[in-house]
């Protein structure tokens, strides 16, 4: 659905600009916990009927059973203390699971089980898959390697290879020390990562230099996005050409993140664009949605799209450097679409930095964590 360019200013202007003061508008911290939330949108639920094959009813149930689950994984995580071997939301059974060692106390087990969760047993605990990860993460990957990261359901640590370059000698080198790192296993991906940034077209978020991207979250004061999008001190345009602030912060690679002070006449409120798929959204905390559970991104290209959160900590390996501490989601992106928003439900998750694929036939894209940009650079979300 196209809006019209008066329909898009204010639109623009609820995203953007900052310092608004409605009542019911408060700030969270970026440990913010699940705060009671409003009957899923229409809009929401046809998304995901779209874009995970759900009835209305399987995605209403889904959106209370992440929530559940949401607020349950960091206290298994402290239950399960130095056993811990990490947890995942399970789509069929609509329930966390959470992994332990066996050396794990049955008491803790019982503790466990009791909370409603499911249980079990893994060879490998969190914390050394986590340094075995840490220990890829010290080597330089040739590109034919796309990325890596911990995946707690399989305990172990995956390498992803381009399938067209795993015959690659420098590729097999890499695949070799990273073996040597820990437990790792070898899987194919059909083509390497890429950023979502794009050249100016009209009618879209914001602009720097000749690169357009999208708005992730509504801060205090201004903005987070893409850290490629832009470095510190460059100036940024809105969608009509006005000026809106200057890039605070930036890191890429190594890091996917940036801020962007605003002025000028813009401020910011806690809103995503639903892009008349969804109403727009209310972001009302940062809770961390597990591995399994549904989540959906907005950008400037593609606008509103769903899929499931694959993974976490991922290291990417994009042709300008490796960007580390990356979630993997199969939701769809294209270029303009970096640094738009990640939200599951009404918790904001991170900002979109790139993957593989289109909206037209598939594919992945990684988000850098909410929580993680807060933290860096000492902000506080706006929430409703």
């Amino acid at each position: 659905m196209r809006r019209t360019r008066l329909m898009y200013a204010g639109l623009a202007a609820l995203m953007v600009l900052g310092g608004w003061t409605a009542g019911g508008t408060g700030q969270a911290s970026a440990d913010d916990s699940p705060k009671a939330t409003e009957p899923a949108s229409a809009g929401l639920l046809q998304a995901m009927q779209r874009d995970l094959g759900l009835t209305k009813e399987r995605a209403e149930a889904r959106l209370a059973a992440e929530r559940t689950a949401m607020d349950l994984a960091p206290k298994a995580r402290e239950a399960a203390g130095s056993a811990y071997g990490g947890s995942w939301f399970d789509a069929k059974s609509e329930r966390l699971t959470v992994a332990v060692t066996s050396d794990a106390a049955a008491g803790t087990v019982r503790n466990l089980r009791a909370t409603g969760v499911s249980v079990r047993t893994v060879e490998h605990s969190a914390r050394e898959l986590d340094a075995a990860k840490a220990r890829i993460d010290r080597l330089t990957a040739p590109a034919g390697v796309s990325s890596w990261h911990v995946d707690p359901t399989a305990n172990t640590v995956v390498v992803n290879v381009v399938r067209a370059q795993q015959a690659d000698n420098d590729v097999r080198r890499f695949v070799s020390r990273a073996r040597a790192a820990g437990p790792v296993t070898v899987e194919t991906v059909g083509a390497a990562p890429r950023t979502f940034a794009a050249g100016t077209v009209g009618g879209d978020p914001y602009y720097t230099g000749n690169v357009r991207c999208s708005i992730g979250f509504s801060v205090h004061g201004g903005f987070i996005t893409a850290g490629h999008c832009g470095q510190a001190g460059a100036g940024v345009r809105g969608w009509d050409g006005s000026y809106v602030g200057t890039f605070q912060g930036s890191s890429f690679p190594d890091n996917d993140y940036a801020w962007v002070s605003v002025g000028s006449g813009w401020w910011t409120v806690p809103v995503v664009l639903g892009w008349g798929t969804v109403p727009d959204r209310l972001v009302r905390g940062s809770a961390e949605a597990p591995v399994g559970a549904s989540v959906c991104r907005s950008g400037s290209t593609t606008h509103w799209h769903c899929g499931t959160v694959l993974a976490k900590n991922e290291t990417v390996n994009y042709s300008q450097g490796a960007v580390h501490q990356m979630t993997k989601t199969s939701v769809c992106a294209e270029p303009g679409d970096s640094g738009g928003s990640f939200i599951s439900g009404e918790q904001a998750q991170g900002v979109t930095s790139g993957g593989w694929g289109n909206c037209s036939g598939g594919g992945e894209t990684w988000f850098q964590p909410v929580n993680e940009i807060l933290n860096r650079y000492g902000l506080t979300l706006h929430t409703a």
